[in-house]
């Protein structure tokens, strides 16, 4: 539970901080132009907080990693509120983005170890707590705007939330004695396999591009469903929003159901048959003629993507060994490079062949992690699977 508080704590506090965007944007005078360059500090702060916290929770652990983490993003959530000029923003942004991406390596290292510990899949239900984190949020800080704060005061209240909800939790945390004293465990009586030097190299490098083709699927959803259910159907904003909110829903729903069918069927399958489901979902959006059919299609597609990247985060943490962490961190950071270039992508595919068959991308993406399913084998044992041995002539 204190792990699933820290996944909850990172949803909070991003999503107080996305629903007083406008409120920042209008205190500091800038223009969309503006603040979608500066938003690009906070997702390069986020990538060079994943790529720092990796040896970190290498060195000291990722208890001691997630405390650090959890103060710099209570610390980042209240600086865009105190600042006045871009240039302060940008700063601003830049310390958030540190905390979410280092906060996002520590809660994922802890959730491997205590999944080890645990003795069946919950990687997942960890994923699902995030989701909660973010919807919470959402309401926290539509309330406190409703209610008339200012916006220090209305990011400062989801900053004092999160750190007593994360002062809670931290004793609970495995320390890094216990941490070494799991996985020894861990290897004596569940098995897990690991492969060698070159295996370790070449699966990291295919479990970092299902990461990115993966999260780049989500972020086509996050950023052009509502606007497709527009452009494509006709729709009203007010019910174009609900595309986004099918596929958020089934996604949380699935993240919550996903560690069953983990335990029962072992990661492969469910990394195989959500990729095959996500791609029958994003078909039927493609060649929707009608608005509830739509909604089907990205339910499908948020259902199918729901257990994925949980299982490829669990796969990187079997593989890293004694350096855990920084595998973590790089195929986290490639999974989050995916999630901010999918939309960006899409846009510019959309510019030759219009938005909907753009959305044939993400849907080519899931194709692969149906071919590619097997690599997220490692160490599986110690939820129902036989692991894979990647050094062996198929992987390589």
């Amino acid at each position: 539970m204190a792990t699933a508080v820290l996944f909850f704590v990172a949803g909070l506090t991003l999503a107080v901080w996305v629903v007083n965007i406008p409120a920042v944007e209008q205190k500091t005078g800038i223009s969309h132009a503006v603040l979608g360059g500066l938003l690009l500090l906070l997702g390069l702060g986020s990538f060079i907080g994943m790529m720092v916290a990796g040896p970190l929770v290498d060195r000291i652990g990722s208890r001691r990693a997630s405390l650090i983490a959890v103060l710099v993003l209570i610390v980042g959530v209240n600086l865009p509120g105190l600042a006045d000029e871009p240039w302060q923003l940008g700063g601003a942004l830049l310390i958030l983005g540190l905390g979410t991406g280092s906060i996002d390596v520590a809660m994922n290292d802890q959730a491997v170890i205590v999944q080890h510990a645990f003795g069946r899949p919950i990687m997942s239900s960890f994923h699902a707590f995030f989701s909660l984190g973010g919807g919470a949020g959402a309401l926290l800080g539509a309330g406190l705007q409703a209610s008339g704060l200012s916006l220090g005061w209305s990011l400062g209240t989801g900053a004092v939330i999160a750190g007593i909800l994360a002062a809670k939790s931290y004793p609970a945390l495995l320390d890094t004695e216990t941490e070494n004293k799991t996985e020894t465990t861990a290897g004596e009586h569940t098995a897990i396999d690991t492969p060698g030097v070159r295996g370790r190299r070449s699966t990291s490098i295919v479990l970092a591009c299902l990461a990115f083709l993966m999260m780049l699927s989500e972020g086509t959803a996050n950023d052009w469903s509502a606007l497709h259910a527009v452009d494509h159907l006709g729709q009203s904003d007010s019910a174009a929003a609900l595309t986004y909110g099918s596929f958020a829903a089934a996604m949380t729903i699935g993240r919550f159901t996903a560690d069953f069918v983990v335990g029962r069927f072992g990661p492969v399958k469910v990394v195989r048959a959500g990729s095959l489901l996500a791609v029958m979902g994003m078909i039927t959006v493609v060649f929707s003629p009608a608005y509830v059919l739509t909604l089907i299609g990205w339910g499908v597609f948020g259902l199918g993507l729901s257990g994925i990247v949980p299982q490829i985060f669990t796969a990187a943490g079997n593989l890293g060994g004694a350096n855990r962490g920084v595998v973590i961190s790089r195929i986290v950071g490639a999974g989050y490079l995916g999630l901010l270039a999918g939309p960006a992508i899409i846009g510019w595919v959309s510019q030759g062949i219009g938005l909907t068959f753009a959305l044939v991308l993400p849907a080519a993406c899931c194709v692969v992690g149906v071919i590619l399913a097997d690599r997220v084998a490692v160490g599986a044992s110690t939820i129902g699977e036989d692991p894979i041995d990647v050094t062996s002539e198929r992987a390589g």
